[in-house]
């Protein structure tokens, strides 16, 4: 992650942050986004929803943009096994997006921990937060070694199971509740290699939100049956449908 202008700015109201956010978001320089919304969140504490939307959507582009460039670099790195000077310097450049990506997750993991945690919140915040918790880990968790990979699994799965147990109070066709849902059983899947677990804890989600579908509300309404949609299109790629046959 680059270092961006607007950490270096000086004089800037936290309006003026979440307004530079939102212009970063529309140019696609999620950097500099991200890095509003970290002084942001450091100088308030405090998160509203869009504020908490503005964050979330760009740490996820940071991100993800390192952990696809891992998937090719790895991959790159595989072909080129039997080729000692391509396969040195595929794994050269994978370790130095390694960095990359674990420096990110660990600021996102930091401004959870010190400041958007900590405060009394209410349901929704509380899930929210503690599943970019589990999410945030979860990328450590893929490219992880052997020697650091179990304790940031067991980060992840901690920070999924308590917010589980804080989502119950919301309804269950919410969509952080619903994204929740969804981004545990990718855990259980791909990280854990759990495809029962992760198979019955997507289609309860999948039941439970569909049993309710017509207590959704309207300004909801699109997030939530996209999840679902997300939610089903897992159960039939990934796990054949094993428990809806």
């Amino acid at each position: 992650m680059t270092t961006s202008w607007v950490s270096e700015c000086k004089d800037l109201s936290n309006t003026d942050l979440v307004h530079i956010a939102k212009l970063a978001e529309q140019a696609e320089r999620y950097d500099d986004m991200a890095a509003a919304m970290k002084r942001y969140t450091e100088a308030s504490g405090n998160l509203g929803n869009e504020e908490r939307n503005l964050l979330s959507v760009a740490y996820k582009n940071v991100v993800g943009a390192r952990r696809s460039a891992w998937r090719v670099i790895s991959g790159s790195e595989t072909k080129a096994a039997n080729d000692h000077v391509k396969s040195q310097i595929a794994e050269e450049y994978r370790i130095k997006i390694e960095k990359e990506l674990n420096a990110i997750c660990d600021q996102v993991l930091a401004l959870l921990k010190d400041y958007l945690l900590v405060q009394e919140s209410n349901d929704e915040s509380k899930v929210f937060f503690l599943k970019m918790q589990g999410d945030y880990n979860r990328y450590l968790a893929e490219v992880a070694s052997d020697k650091t990979r179990a304790e940031v699994v067991q980060r992840s799965l901690d920070a999924y199971t308590k917010a589980t147990e804080a989502a119950n109070k919301l309804p269950t066709t919410h969509p952080i509740r619903l994204g929740l849902a969804l981004n545990f059983s990718v855990f259980y899947y791909e990280i854990q290699n759990n495809s029962p677990q992760a198979c019955q804890l997507a289609k309860c989600a999948f039941d439970s939100a569909i049993a309710e579908l017509d207590q959704l509300q309207d300004d909801s309404y699109k997030d939530s049956t996209l999840i679902m949609q997300l939610l089903r299109d897992n159960l039939t790629v990934r796990f054949l449908l094993v428990f809806l046959i």
